[in-house]
């Protein structure tokens, strides 16, 4: 599309003494537009690279880079909008899933425990699962103007979103979700009993699993909450464009809940670091002190749009997580930063690295992540899952559709200051 080619060739002029980051930009940009959006009975379609799932988290972060041009663009704006509209379709068919199949083939985890829809691939309930469709339209429609993909299924979908919340603020009196994988399997693809560790209602949501799709230790998953804070609040707007202010109310009524509730549970004095945010509680004065690369992570707060980048809360949480505290932080002879209990132990993310800039204070720190992201591509050009942080040619995932997206927003982020 032109409007992918002209902001490749932005991208070349500014960086002219740098090409490894533009040749790299111009693979990473356009991968999942070319590779993974596929046309879908009135919509789009979205794998998540090598793995033949749209998951509703991936889906709208691997489309979230094109929004700007959406605005002159209209064969683009067709198809992010046709992401929505697939999105909501899922969100009505099964709102506990966090993946989905392109038809009713039954693929994905078999025997998963309750038997799921034939549409759904897996059906780890993830808090973030429910925020990110809001956040994609909320983000479509602040760029374009276009609200016609917000009504009708959409529209239901937010609906079905805020009562999903609403009953897992109180999950082991209301909640019907349980999950189960039978046999021989890691523990983080399982609940204990199938229905998690006790928890204490608090105001916070429940979640089974991250966004890494590994189970909570603790099920108030805190960065999770900080986006349903934020997305319940941009909900909120997109309810009173439709007209429905008495379901805007309720949302907005959540949202400050929800805030409520991480700023009283889920603060935590650290001996060396002072004040931070948890990873994970649960409403029994239990805490979990980690971050994950995956988004929302704690890391990510401020980009998620939950707190300013100079919150004294945040600083402190993010020199612990960008630092040996964290058990997830590693680092090596090419590169440093978070990785996740998801992959080998030691090994980096770069969805951390661009997060890690996406949320830097000064610009010197943002380039030094893009300079970190494009050295340790093992010569691909691409972003993989995870990497050695000694050894990049040491990876895992060659195709991986979210990675390469946050890559490009986060050159985006640095033209200012490219020369």
């Amino acid at each position: 599309m032109s409007s992918i080619q002209q902001l490749i060739h932005t991208v070349e002029v500014a960086y002219a003494h740098r090409p490894d980051i533009a040749r790299t930009f111009a693979r990473c940009l356009p991968n999942s537009l070319d590779t993974a959006m596929q046309p879908h009975p009135d919509g789009t379609f979205v794998i998540t690279g090598d793995i033949p799932a749209m998951w509703l988290r991936d889906a709208a972060a691997q489309v979230w880079p094109y929004l700007p041009l959406c605005t002159d663009d209209p064969a683009l704006r067709d198809r992010v909008a046709g992401v929505i509209r697939v999105q909501a379709r899922q969100l009505l068919t099964d709102p506990y899933a966090n993946a989905f199949n392109a038809t009713p083939s039954g693929a994905g985890h078999a025997g998963d425990q309750p038997e799921r829809d034939p549409l759904v691939w897996e059906r780890k309930f993830e808090l973030d699962s429910l925020c990110y469709p809001i956040r994609l339209a909320y983000g479509y429609w602040r760029h374009t103007g276009d609200a016609a993909p917000l009504h009708g299924e959409f529209h239901r979908a937010l609906r079905v979103v805020i009562d999903v919340m609403r009953v897992e603020q109180r999950h082991e009196d209301l909640s019907p979700y349980r999950f189960w994988r039978p046999g021989t399997v890691p523990a983080t693809d399982n609940m204990p009993g199938g229905r998690g560790a006790p928890v204490r209602p608090c105001g916070l949501i429940w979640s089974a699993f991250r966004p890494s799709d590994d189970a909570c230790e603790r099920n108030y998953h805190v960065p999770g909450n900080m986006m349903a804070a934020v997305e319940l609040g941009h909900a909120a707007e997109l309810l009173r464009v439709l007209g429905d202010d008495a379901l805007a109310v309720e949302a907005d009524a959540l949202a400050r809940e929800v805030r409520a509730a991480i700023e009283a549970h889920a603060v935590v004095e650290h001996p060396e670091y002072g004040r931070i945010y948890a990873y994970e509680t649960d409403g029994l004065g239990h805490h979990v002190l980690m971050d994950d690369a995956n988004v929302p992570s704690l890391l990510a707060a401020p980009y998620l749009g939950y707190v300013p980048a100079d919150d004294p809360t945040y600083v402190n949480t993010r020199r612990f997580v960008l630092g040996a505290a964290n058990p997830y932080f590693a680092r090596g002879r090419c590169a440093h930063g978070v990785g996740s209990p998801h992959t080998p132990a030691g090994y980096v993310w770069p969805i951390g690295l661009a997060m890690a800039g996406l949320t830097a204070a000064t610009a010197t720190e943002r380039l030094a992540a893009v300079d970190m992201l494009v050295t340790t591509t093992a010569g691909t050009d691409l972003m993989h899952e995870s990497f050695h942080p000694d050894d990049p040619a040491q990876f895992t995932r060659p195709w991986f559709g979210w990675a390469n997206g946050l890559y490009a927003e986060l050159v985006l982020a640095t033209l200012d200051t490219a020369g």
